[in-house]
């Protein structure tokens, strides 16, 4: 008969382990509180809203949220740390303190980063992750950027940094392997180049950049791809898919360690209707978590965790603070005709945006009614 967590001799109350506080850590992990011990691991203090990356190179004050607001009165345990190794067969993670900290249920939420070339070391180079450090260059000295990716994330952060430093002599280009905005409708990305050169981005598609010292400029901001934060989880063996993600089941249980569940980037979850792996973003993220919390929650009681559904609706990319497309999509993420523009759709985008937010905090709401 198959043990549940409950029936282990000794441990009357599940223990389970988030590491990653993003956002499919932190929703996973507050969405659990009431079921489980819950354990957070992650070295920051706060909670970053990665998708605002491109408005804090522009200047924005903070994009992030101190964790202790969604954590208050949860029951949940932050551990300030970073994990180092992993055991899964002494169900045991081993942080950068020292610490040893053992689970019943692992849930693997370290989720992605920029794709940096061999030359990352270039002290030309952003990506992201360090928006506040370009912040701070362009500030101080204006100069010619260069934005490698012409997905929505380059398209992004090439036309917030044009919008807010090109009157203060800053010049950006943004260069693709192939077309700009590909996945957009023909209509959603003829908007995108209107709005490109607009604020006199100058586009080159068709030129695909392997290191640094292949681009001029000042200041080269990669935004080309994401890898998946999985080395931990290589490391420790688990099975991972060729793209590099954990490889997992329809209800996001690693296929070679069912008590290891992987929602948001990490993990190479399979759309339900399309195939293939669904794509990184913060519109995966959130609801893999909250099925994930669900799934853990079932395990708890003696169920099995159910497959995961979900489909896409809508992309959101902002063009600047006036501008963006909401190009609605069919479940499979494939472009319908439909499309906002505008200053309505930059509305809709920081509506989003803030709503993901929200959501997160009403679910630590919902583990304790009195909350902050």
């Amino acid at each position: 008969m198959k043990t549940t967590p409950q029936q282990r001799p000794g441990h009357p109350t599940p223990r389970v382990l988030v590491l990653g506080a993003g956002y499919a850590g932190l929703m996973t992990a507050l969405r659990l509180g009431p079921h489980a011990q819950v354990t957070l691991v992650d070295p920051a203090d706060h909670f970053t809203e990665r998708v605002r990356l491109h408005e804090r190179a522009a200047g924005r004050p903070d994009v992030t949220r101190p964790l202790a607001r969604f954590l208050h009165r949860t029951g949940i345990e932050h551990v300030p740390a970073r994990a180092t190794a992993l055991d899964p067969e002494a169900r045991l993670v081993t942080t950068d303190d020292g610490r040893g900290l053992p689970y019943d249920r692992l849930v693997y939420a370290l989720g992605s980063r920029t794709a940096l070339p061999a030359t990352a070391g270039d002290p030309r180079a952003y990506t992201a992750e360090s928006a506040e450090a370009l912040h701070k260059h362009l500030r101080d000295r204006p100069g010619a950027v260069t934005v490698v990716g012409g997905g929505l994330t380059g398209i992004e952060m090439a036309t917030e940094l044009a919008e807010t430093y090109r009157p203060l002599g800053t010049s950006v280009r943004l260069l693709s392997g192939g077309r700009v905005a590909a996945g957009l409708s023909p209509r959603g990305a003829a908007h995108v180049h209107r709005a490109l050169q607009a604020r006199g981005v100058r586009v080159e598609e068709g030129r695909r950049v392997a290191t640094a010292d292949e681009v001029d400029g000042d200041v080269v901001v990669w935004a080309a791809s994401f890898v998946p934060n999985t080395e931990l989880a290589g490391a420790a063996g688990l099975a991972l898919a060729p793209s590099g993600r954990v490889a997992v089941d329809a209800t996001l249980r690693s296929v070679s360690h069912p008590e290891i569940y992987v929602p948001g980037d990490a993990g190479a979850a399979a759309h339900p209707v399309a195939g293939g792996e669904l794509r990184m973003s913060c519109a995966t993220a959130l609801p893999t978590g909250i099925h994930t919390a669900r799934s853990i929650a079932r395990e708890l009681r003696g169920e099995e965790p159910e497959p995961l559904s979900f489909g896409y609706r809508f992309q959101c990319v902002s063009l600047g603070r006036r501008d963006g497309v909401i190009q609605f999509v069919r479940p499979d993420d494939s472009p319908r005709d439909r499309l906002i523009t505008g200053r309505p759709a930059a509305t809709f985008k920081e509506l989003v945006v803030s709503g993901a937010t929200w959501l997160i905090g009403r679910s630590a709401h919902r583990v304790h009614p009195r909350s902050a």
